[in-house]
């Protein structure tokens, strides 16, 4: 008898002792939340950044700053192909807010069909940024890109000095919903304008196209075969120019493009081309992440952030 009641007490206190250690070992209430908060905090931040087209120089060398500047900050970034299509770029940017980005840049194919996608980033409480190009509304926290009207202006100054003040134009203008197209030619209008002497005897969408600058160059050597400078509002669509001008053997155009871009500056160091006006597109796009960052850990930025212009001549 004595020894059944000796294998229950060692029983009991073989049961209490289990029971203390489990209390022990678990962890106090909340201490999980507290941990899975501290994981998400400490998480990788994701950045989604949708180009209008990678089929451009320009825009391969901002992304290519973009994304090695996220990666020395620790960023994650996706980047999307809008392909010049403002509807395929809307649809982008809504498969990036569903994939839970942290915060957005945007280069706007089109500045006014955009803001139907800032707009739905705006709804998911996501952070917008727009690079090169504006968008025409949304909520955008702030604007990184070069002053285009101040380039445009540059390039038809330098085309009014070169002509001596008198003499005909031809521009090439870019996508007509894009911010850039509209600044640039707004800028260098205003330079013609200044000049009594010269006047713009052709303009033209390209849509920033180095095959439609070729194409369209033809047709307006065509109608209108009278003119001694071309200014294009990106480098492609003055390379296509400059190809066409070529092939129709005519000599002593000017030509000046805009973004200065490899192709570009080998041709104006080689005497074919007069001119490009340098943006930096590695800048532009190093520029939006470190502002990306800055908003993320709760900064303050500058609503507009400029990115400096210089015009390249041989």
């Amino acid at each position: 008898m004595k020894k059944k009641n000796l294998i229950k007490l060692l029983a009991g206190l073989l049961v209490v002792l289990l029971l203390s250690a489990c209390s022990l070992n678990s962890p106090k209430d909340g201490d999980n939340a507290n941990d899975e908060g501290n994981d998400s905090g400490d998480a990788t931040k994701k950045i989604g950044l949708s180009i209008s087209t990678l089929n451009n120089p320009f825009f391969v060398t901002l992304r290519d700053g973009a994304e090695a500047k996220a990666k020395e900050l620790d960023l994650d970034i996706t980047t999307v192909d809008a392909q010049d299509d403002s509807a395929k770029q809307v649809s982008d940017i809504e498969d990036l807010i569903q994939q839970g980005v942290d915060i957005l840049l945007i280069n706007p194919t089109d500045s006014a069909a955009v803001v139907a996608a800032i707009e739905s980033a705006n709804s998911a409480g996501i952070p917008v940024v727009t690079i090169d190009r504006s968008a025409d509304g949304g909520e955008v926290v702030a604007h990184i890109a070069s002053d285009n009207a101040a380039g445009g202006k540059m390039a038809g100054e330098l085309i009014v000095e070169q002509l001596g003040g008198t003499g005909k134009v031809v521009e090439l203008e870019g996508i007509a919903g894009s911010s850039a197209a509209r600044e640039r030619g707004a800028g260098f209008n205003e330079a013609i304008k200044a000049a009594d002497g010269v006047e713009v005897v052709a303009r033209q969408t390209a849509n920033f196209n180095r095959a439609e600058g070729l194409t369209v160059m033809e047709n307006i050597i065509q109608s209108t075969p009278d003119f001694q400078a071309v200014f294009a509002h990106n480098d492609e669509m003055a390379l296509g120019a400059l190809e066409a001008i070529n092939a129709a053997g005519l000599s002593d155009v000017i030509v000046v493009g805009f973004d200065a871009t490899d192709d570009a500056v080998a041709k104006v160091e080689a005497g074919e081309m007069f001119a490009t006006v340098a943006q930096k597109p590695y800048v532009i796009g190093e520029k939006g992440v470190e502002t990306v960052q800055k908003i993320l850990d709760g900064e303050s930025v500058d609503k507009f952030i400029p990115v400096d212009l210089e015009l390249v001549t041989k």
